[in-house]
Parts: structure tokens; C-alpha cells; sequence
């Protein structure tokens, strides 16, 4: 049984004064619920896009994504329902860390529990277990640029674990970090969690995604 049902999906924009410019066409795919599946392929082949577009983030131009049965795009209060769906079932983990500036470590990983998608109990001691998980218990009062990349992701991890996603959608997770790190950080992305989720992972690296279960080619925006 899938979970996530990607539905002929489409994507090109227009530049100005010129034809559309396509960057994906007719995709479609399936994710089981717990299933990691990695999408590769060449730089400008799309992946980032549809990475996006199955978080909510981007709009296709044609085609629906289906969580739980849930459409995204289409139907009455769509927008609303994708922003719901976003905030209590997708975990995001961006290459370059997405962390806010201003805020310490612990703040920056309560940030999705303030959506009040999904209830959490007490939000800062969940952040603060997840954090020990990662390995910095002992950095909670530092604020971002205190870190290290590597630990930077740990953050970003954790974040995207806050509410107990059902899925993980993970852009280039490794891709700025040293291979040794990038190595930790997929080990932690598999173990950190308390409950499975699924994972939906763009990378370049062959190492990692060796760890999937699946691995998709993405080439001139078809699925081959």
C-alpha cells in the first residue's frame, strides 16, 4: 500500500518573452509508508523541483501528490489542507541547513511543534532529547554560526524529526559536508527516529544512496 502518490506531475516555467522551459514531465511514482527511496541524476535534472513539489513547497503546473490519500493541489481548500499536511506529516532536511540566525539550537528545533499541527506535550524537552540523540546535549545554548556544519545538520535533523513525520523529504543532506560527516549524518537520519518514517532523499552521493531501498534516476525530467 503507498503512501505517497505522485500523479503525473508536470512542472515548467515561462521566462519572459519566451516558450515554457519544462522541467519535469508526466511523473509518477509511489512511496510505501517506511520505504527510502533516493532520486539521482545529473545537476538541472529536476530533482530539487519535485523534491518541492511532493513537500507542498512548489506548485506543479500539471498532476497531484497524494499523501495518505490526501491531495495537495486539487480540490476545494487545497492550500489550507497542503499547509496542515505540511506542518503534522513532512520533515524537511535541507543541504544548507535552513537554520534560523537568531535563535539557539533548542528554539530552532521547536520551530515546526509551533504550528500546533500536531500537540506536543512539552516541546523544549522533546527538542532537547532529540538534540542529546544527535550528539549535542552539550550545546543547547549556542546559536548556529557556533557550529560546525556538520552539527549545523544535526540541528536540521532533529528539526525535521520534531513532530514525528511520516515522511522525510531530504535534499542534498550530505552535500556540504566532508564525506566522513556526510557518513554520520546518514547514520543518524536511520536511527535517530523513535517511530519509521518514510524518505524521499535527492543526492548526488552513491554512498548514500546505496542506504535506500530504492534509488529513481532522474533524467530530463522523466523518471527513467
Amino acid at each position: 500500500m503507498s503512501m505517497l502518490e505522485v500523479q503525473n506531475v508536470s512542472k515548467s516555467y515561462r521566462l519572459l518573452g519566451q516558450k515554457r522551459i519544462p522541467v519535469l514531465e508526466d511523473v509518477s511514482l509511489s512511496v510505501a509508508p517506511g520505504e527510502h527511496v533516493a532520486v539521482i541524476g545529473r545537476s538541472g535534472a529536476g530533482k530539487t523541483t519535485l523534491l518541492n513539489i511532493l513537500g507542498g513547497l512548489d506548485r506543479p503546473t500539471s498532476g497531484d501528490v497524494l499523501l495518505d490519500g490526501d491531495s495537495l493541489f486539487k480540490g476545494f481548500g487545497a492550500a489550507r489542507r497542503r499547509n496542515r499536511i505540511r506542518a503534522a506529516k513532512i520533515g524537511f532536511v535541507f543541504q544548507s541547513f535552513h537554520l534560523m540566525p537568531e535563535l539557539d539550537i533548542v528554539e530552532n528545533v521547536v520551530l515546526p511543534a509551533m504550528t500546533g499541527a500536531v500537540k506536543i506535550k512539552s516541546p523544549r524537552a522533546r527538542a532537547k532529547e532529540l538534540l542529546a540523540k544527535v550528539g549535542l546535549a552539550d550545546r543547547l545554548d549556542h546559536l548556529p554560526n557556533e557550529l560546525s556544519g556538520g552539527e549545523q545538520q544535526r540541528v536540521a535533523l532533529a528539526r525535521a524529526l520534531m513532530c514525528s513525520p511520516r515522511i522525510v523529504l531530504a535534499d542534498e543532506p550530505t552535500g556540504n559536508l566532508d564525506r566522513l560527516t556526510g557518513a554520520e549524518i546518514m547514520k543518524l537520519l536511520f536511527e535517530v527516529s523513535e517511530t519509521p518514517f518514510a524518505l524521499v532523499m535527492v543526492t548526488h552521493s552513491q554512498e548514500a544512496a546505496a542506504l535506500c531501498d530504492r534509488i529513481l534516476t532522474l533524467d530530463h525530467g522523466h523518471i527513467l
